[in-house]
């Protein structure tokens, strides 16, 4: 099961709490433990299997972004780049408090590393890690304007070699050029560019990434 089918689930079970973000937040928080119990049976992966996870709602009015783990959604707003989320990282203050007073190591690998293994503090699966790791999504909400371009979801393979304010500008000015031309798929393009150019710029890691152009979808 996907997850985006597993939060449909949640959402219709109808949570009684107070307040909208409240709902939203719990759904999205017991969806992805759902799917992170899911993983527990090794007949379906190994407890060293795991991955991160980012599911973003999007409506005319709000952005909902649940995000476990370093893949990363950027928000494009006029000339800004807007962080929808938080890189998972085992150096960053909060996950390094919580890896060691559970008495876990943080060991340098390239990268910094949950016990030497793995490079992103939360994750869905990774049950050999389970001590010192959580699959708690972290969930934001941001309001809609009318200056938002387009929206940027990626992995780190893309941000490892390229800023937010980079990914930004390349796909607001490429965007725009392919409306201009009348391009049937503008955000294809430009999602197949960001990734020449992350090629470019030497990237050593996987690259997933999708464009959302508010213009065509909102």
């Amino acid at each position: 099961m996907e997850l985006s089918e597993i939060v449909v689930k949640e959402w219709a079970k109808g949570w009684s709490l107070d307040g909208w973000k409240k709902r939203w937040e719990s759904v999205l928080c017991n969806a992805y433990e759902t799917a992170d119990n899911v993983v527990k049976d090794e007949s379906l992966a190994p407890n060293s299997a795991g991955s991160t996870a980012l599911v973003l709602i999007v409506s005319p009015c709000q952005i909902i972004a649940a995000n476990c783990g370093d893949f990363r959604a950027i928000l494009c707003r006029g000339a800004q780049a807007i962080p929808l989320t938080i890189d998972h990282k085992p150096d960053r203050a909060y996950e390094m408090e919580m890896i060691t007073t559970n008495r876990g190591k943080i060991l340098y690998w390239g990268c910094s590393r949950v016990e030497g293994i793995l490079s992103v503090s939360m994750a869905i699966g990774d049950h050999n890690l389970k001590t010192w790791i959580v699959s708690t999504p972290e969930v934001t909400f941001t309001a809609r304007t009318e200056e938002d371009v387009c929206l940027v979801l990626a992995r780190d393979g893309l941000w490892d070699v390229l800023s937010n304010g980079e990914v930004a500008k390349l796909a607001r000015t490429e965007l725009r050029r392919r409306r201009k031309l009348g391009a049937s798929s503008p955000a294809d393009y430009v999602s197949r560019k960001i990734v020449k150019k992350a090629l470019m710029a030497n990237t050593e890691d996987n690259i997933s990434i999708i464009v959302i152009d508010f213009n065509k979808y909102f």
